[in-house]
């Protein structure tokens, strides 16, 4: 199991937007993004994240070099960003 973990600068004003970027892509990552397992939204005073659950750390990496994340949830999330999301990948033993 590994996770993929996404933090956003997201003013707390646009985050019903980021929500929905969060909400528009969930089923088809899961759907379609090879070793996907979970996403979960995660909302804090300073800041968003995303979890996302993987097989594999492979499968991780893969998806942040998809279509689907460079070109959807990217262009999606862009303009609510105040600073450029940190993306970590974790591998769980």
């Amino acid at each position: 199991m590994a996770y993929l973990e996404i933090t956003l600068q997201v003013d707390p004003g646009d985050r019903s937007a980021a929500a929905a970027v969060y909400a528009k892509y969930k089923n088809p990552f899961l759907d379609t993004v090879p070793g996907a397992t979970s996403k979960e939204l995660l909302v804090r005073d300073e800041d968003v994240q995303v979890l996302h659950g993987f097989r594999s750390a492979a499968d991780a990496q893969a998806y942040l070099e998809s279509d689907l994340f460079t070109r959807d949830v990217t262009s999606g999330l862009s303009p609510l960003l105040q600073a450029a999301p940190e993306a970590r990948v974790y591998d769980s033993v």
